[in-house]
């Protein structure tokens, strides 16, 4: 019996060092932190017997649970009860964690029959109702004490303490207005919810944290049907499910991929010359860039790079390098883009002119 235990240590130890010898080291997971917005005190917005504290955190449970479910993926929940936690901590959770994503879930409210969903990244409001939505989600601080001194005497109704929030966040601004993309997508192309947008504004929780983050509104409680959606079974599992694929889609756009199919085929490019990675009404294009100005395409704005493409989409234009049918050349301009300082671009795919994620563009058919 001693014999078998220690042949049995001794298999163990063999197959752990055999591991490292091959340089197989486990990966870093992709960590997404869930923001319940509100909570305890503060139950943010409340109509019709609806309120917003309680179905945010019920769906961010149900984000978190589908999200659990994928490899190699960790969750981390700014709250799992009905508890209060001042802004700050929010964003301290997702920074202590070293998260890759930050998503805050928030239901709207106005004194009129407004309805549909919207999503924000950190920015300057553009017009006043984003300034008003900011206003008012940040106004939780005034339930914190020493709140002046915890934000440096920011004061949420002085809309001079907006200025230069921008610059917080700039560093993840492509990727957050990306997520934020594909989240409103599900939103609206599957759901068939009222699309409000893509928009900006100064939210004090995004401004805190050190990643590519968004606010959603997942609906308005004044708006006594959508109310009724969003408190139902059906409402709530059907917009975590639009989060939850939101958050894959962007997981899967940047070359994350839960799944071992890009994998393999980047594999097979390396071990078979002449490989035909060239996919059917599918681009590969490199984004590097996204803001409210239409810059020129020339090379001079772009740190040297040419073929600069420019695109409207809402009130933003976004800048692309490269255009290729080729995964493996998108890689290539990826790269280029890279060494030219913008560490922060990514891959995107468009087919038939539409944006889709480069996964879905790798399951289409080959030239």
């Amino acid at each position: 019996m001693k014999n078998n235990i220690v042949l049995i240590i001794f298999f163990c130890f063999f197959l752990s060092i055999n591991s490292y010898s091959k340089g197989e080291k486990p990966s870093k997971p992709f960590i997404v932190v869930i923001d319940a917005g509100h909570g305890g005190k503060d139950s943010g917005n409340s109509w019709h017997g609806f309120y917003e504290k309680h179905i945010a955190l019920d769906i961010a449970l149900r984000v978190g649970k589908a999200l659990e479910k994928f490899d190699n993926l960790k969750v981390i929940y700014t709250r799992k009860t009905d508890v209060f936690i001042p802004l700050h901590k929010r964003a301290e959770i997702a920074n202590d964690a070293d998260a890759d994503l930050f998503v805050s879930i928030h239901c709207n409210g106005h004194n009129s029959s407004a309805h549909g969903t919207e999503t924000f990244a950190l920015g300057l409001h553009r017009n006043k109702d984003n300034l008003d939505i900011a206003m008012k989600e940040n106004s939780v601080i005034y339930l914190e004490e020493n709140y002046e001194v915890t934000y440096d005497g920011f004061d949420p109704k002085d809309p001079s303490s907006y200025i230069g929030m921008t610059l917080m966040q700039e560093e993840y601004l492509d990727q957050s207005i990306l997520l934020a993309d594909f989240i409103q997508k599900e939103y609206t192309n599957k759901l068939k919810r009222v699309d409000r947008g893509v928009k900006q504004a100064g939210f004090l929780v995004l401004r805190e944290t050190f990643m590519p983050s968004v606010l959603t509104e997942i609906g308005f409680l004044s708006y006594k049907p959508e109310g009724s959606y969003l408190k139902s079974n059906k409402g709530k599992e059907q917009i975590a499910k639009s989060i939850q694929e939101g958050i894959i889609n962007y997981k899967n756009s940047i070359n994350h991929d839960f799944s071992n199919s890009t994998k393999i085929v980047d594999e097979t490019l390396k071990v078979k010359d002449g490989y035909n990675d060239n996919y059917q009404g599918v681009t590969f294009k490199v984004q590097i860039a996204a803001g409210s100005t239409a810059l020129e395409t020339a090379p001079y704005n772009f740190k040297g790079l040419k073929g600069i493409e420019r695109q409207k989409e809402n009130k933003l234009y976004k800048y692309y390098y490269g255009n290729t049918s080729s995964h493996n050349k998108g890689k290539e301009f990826l790269a280029q883009a890279k060494a030219a300082g913008y560490k922060s671009s990514y891959l995107v795919a468009f087919k038939d002119g539409k944006k889709i994620s480069v996964n879905e563009a790798l399951k289409s058919p080959k030239k």
